[in-house]
């Protein structure tokens, strides 16, 4: 009797710790999700009653999530779009040199021949010469140390000096001196010692695009003509080899020769063609932000700023832009005339002005203006 009742209390002690665990692991549990509702319910009332938030803030904070992705695919992909441009670009000049050149040096006159050969030649130097540049150079970075800088913000990613026309690149995650944007054609940021390279390597292959479509018209025509007489001839060979008779021949084929060289010209048109129309476009999109002495990011900053003071009955006007023929000059480096045929139409691996951390007056420019304070 007694050993069944020391059974009886043992079994009901261990169902009593059991009911305890259950009870204080479910309590746990509950205060999780408790301190996760809190938790969530003061990030929405941070994001929501803070006097600093405004639209903008919110949907950056919505497309965080996209940003991430975008940020992240962009940095992995890099290397794939710049083998991309290589590979298009030598398959371009491969297709002129083994199926265009033979047949301009057997058509064309002496004249047309010295033409272009100079001109596509001199063209496809720039090209290559300022693609390197662009991928190679570096963009240029502010120093990290607080005592180089005076009078500048400080970047709230980086916790770092951040000069003026300075700019954080969630990609490279960097702060870039004088950014304009991160372009994943080049896998590189396009910044004060790289955006002139970027910028002409853009000119030149629109430029290039344009010279192989309308040098290539005429034989994008003929091509286009052979391949539909080849699609043609090749349905009725079909047909006749699907009735043949003893006494029926079946049409004659082109040879593999023949079909490569029109798809080959072909497909040179409708490439160069459609780069030189999207590649132009941005090519005329730069230059008006050159014209103006400002970058991408400075513009929509710019436009907030003429916004902002065209409501307070003030005029707004960029600090860094000192007229659109010296914004040229400066931007391209040109100090005396010479130097538009040794920088601009040679290839040069010259220094753009100032150290991107100051911007001083460039000695090419002639007019001084007053001094504003930097956006």
């Amino acid at each position: 009797m007694r050993s069944r009742q020391r059974m009886f209390a043992a079994v009901m002690r261990l169902l009593l710790k059991c009911l305890r665990l259950g009870r204080r692991r479910r309590f746990k549990l509950v205060r999780q999700v408790e301190q996760l509702w809190h938790y969530g319910h003061l990030c929405l009332r941070s994001l929501l009653y803070n006097s600093f938030t405004n639209g903008d803030v919110v949907l950056d904070s919505l497309f965080e999530p996209i940003y991430w992705l975008v940020d992240h695919v962009t940095r992995w992909f890099g290397v794939v779009f710049v083998a991309l441009v290589i590979g298009l670009t030598s398959s371009i000049v491969a297709i002129v040199y083994i199926c265009l050149l033979p047949l301009i040096l057997q058509t064309y006159t002496p004249a047309w021949i010295c033409w272009h050969l100079t001109y596509g030649h001199w063209n496809l130097i720039m090209i290559v010469f300022h693609y390197y540049m662009a991928i190679t150079t570096s963009p240029g970075h502010p120093p990290q140390a607080k005592n180089d800088l005076t009078g500048v913000s400080i970047c709230r990613k980086c916790i770092a000096p951040k000069p003026a026309r300075t700019h954080h690149c969630s990609i490279c995650n960097r702060c870039v001196l004088k950014m304009d944007h991160h372009c994943p054609w080049l896998n590189n940021c396009v910044g004060h010692y790289n955006h002139r390279y970027f910028f002409s390597f853009c000119l030149f292959m629109t430029m290039g695009c344009i010279y192989c479509s309308i040098s290539g018209w005429e034989m994008f025509r003929d091509a286009y003509a052979a391949i539909e007489r080849m699609k043609l001839l090749e349905k009725e060979r079909l047909q006749v080899a699907a009735n043949q008779t003893y006494y029926q021949t079946p049409p004659p084929t082109f040879s593999f020769r023949q079909r490569a060289f029109h798809k080959s010209v072909v497909y040179l048109w409708v490439l160069c063609s459609s780069v030189a129309l999207a590649l132009g476009a941005l090519t005329l999109w730069h230059a008006a932000l050159i014209t103006r002495g400002e970058t991408s990011i400075e513009r929509h900053i710019n436009r907030k700023e003429r916004q902002r003071l065209q409501k307070k009955g003030k005029v707004f006007r960029n600090p860094y832009s000192y007229g659109s023929w010296d914004n040229w000059k400066v931007f391209l480096g040109v100090d005396v005339p010479r130097h538009w045929l040794t920088r601009v139409l040679l290839p040069s691996p010259h220094l753009p002005h100032g150290t991107g951390l100051s911007w001083d007056l460039p000695p090419c420019v002639m007019e001084q203006r007053a001094p504003l304070l930097a956006i």
